[in-house]
């Protein structure tokens, strides 16, 4: 099967990290045929330059629009994109050397019409980057759902590290509005469609998030909004897994409420949990500051994704109106 790839990353004020990313890209081991497109989304701090200094080095060009967000910026560019295969990330990710390579010989053994990976750290990442990327790709935390070849269920692909076929995108029309939820909300139409989606456990890329404590909660509370509303679209896709953050939460009060009657059983269970929580990290991270800080990171994603799901949830019951209209901060406008 001859497949032609398109590297696809919409870019918003970030010319510093499309240049570490497209270094990246150069180091590739492939030596197939492909292309990146660079699709700057209404950015008042371009990266034109950046993309011109890389154009004698790869096959790579430079598309501005008006702001509409990552989904359309995204849909914007398969439009435009010349391969058959293409390849979404975020400006925000690095990729290892093999990564196309890998993605190229899993196609070919086992073809499907939409592929994920994983997200890692390196060691030139901060500690508060290491640590959330732990709470976000842990086992303990997240049971692996955002990369793990033995997640529970369907492997939904997220769009820091997405392929998607020519044809999956021209059936679905690509990414819809919300955001974030736009990548789970294109896997689950992607399998009403009759399409596939797999994990490919060698196409990791290395996930910056260039993010804050405060940034980290409400990008979190955000996920937990955006998957009642997707609960509410796809009722297929309902799973009691994702009450348990908020069953976390409600767990954490009652506990403290034994607790001050004297009843330490409850409250030992979670200090039980953030104890390994601490040792795991600290074993893969090789660091006591990090362990520690993957503690707060996961009580910081639990809370804020539990508390989200459960305020969005309870809106929608009680509502009749529609998403857009009880939660515009989620949606881009048509008009953009």
């Amino acid at each position: 099967m001859q497949l032609k790839y398109t590297i696809i990353i919409p870019v918003y004020n970030r010319p510093e990290e499309i240049k570490e990313l497209l270094e990246t890209i150069v180091q590739q081991t492939f030596e197939g045929d492909f292309e990146t497109l660079i699709i700057e989304d209404g950015s008042t701090i371009t990266s034109q330059s950046i993309v011109s200094s890389f154009t004698d080095r790869i096959n790579v060009h430079y598309l501005s629009k008006k702001n509409s967000g990552p989904g359309d910026s995204r849909n914007f560019g398969m439009r435009h994109a010349q391969g058959n295969y293409f390849i979404i990330l975020d400006s925000d990710s690095l990729l290892p050397p093999h990564y196309l390579e890998s993605v190229d010989e899993y196609l070919q053994q086992h073809y499907v019409d939409c592929f994920g990976g994983a997200d890692a750290a390196t060691d030139s990442f901060t500690d508060i980057q290491k640590a959330i990327n732990y709470a976000m790709t842990s086992f303990l935390t997240t049971g692996g759902i955002r990369g793990n070849k033995h997640s529970v269920g369907k492997f939904e692909p997220r769009s820091f590290n997405m392929g998607i076929s020519r044809k999956a995108f021209e059936v679905t029309g690509g990414f819809g509005r919300i955001h974030p939820g736009e990548d789970p909300d294109l896997s689950i139409r992607l399998w009403k469609a009759g399409f596939q989606t797999a994990f490919i456990e060698d196409a990791f890329v290395y996930h910056k998030r260039r993010i804050s404590w405060e940034k980290y909660y409400k990008q979190v509370k955000k996920f937990g909004q955006t998957r009642a509303i997707l609960n509410r679209w796809h009722k297929q896709s309902r799973k009691v897994v994702h009450w348990f953050p908020t069953l976390f939460v409600l767990g954490f009060l009652f506990s403290l409420v034994f607790l001050y009657f004297g009843e330490w059983e409850f409250i030992f269970c979670y200090l039980t949990y953030f104890i390994l929580i601490f040792v795991h990290s600290k074993h893969i991270n090789k660091s006591i500051h990090i362990g520690l800080l993957s503690v707060w990171a996961v009580c910081i994603q639990f809370f804020s994704y539990g508390i989200g799901f459960l305020g969005a949830t309870l809106r929608l019951f009680f509502s009749k109106k529609a998403p857009e209209l009880l939660f515009p901060q989620l949606f881009f406008n048509d008009n953009n």
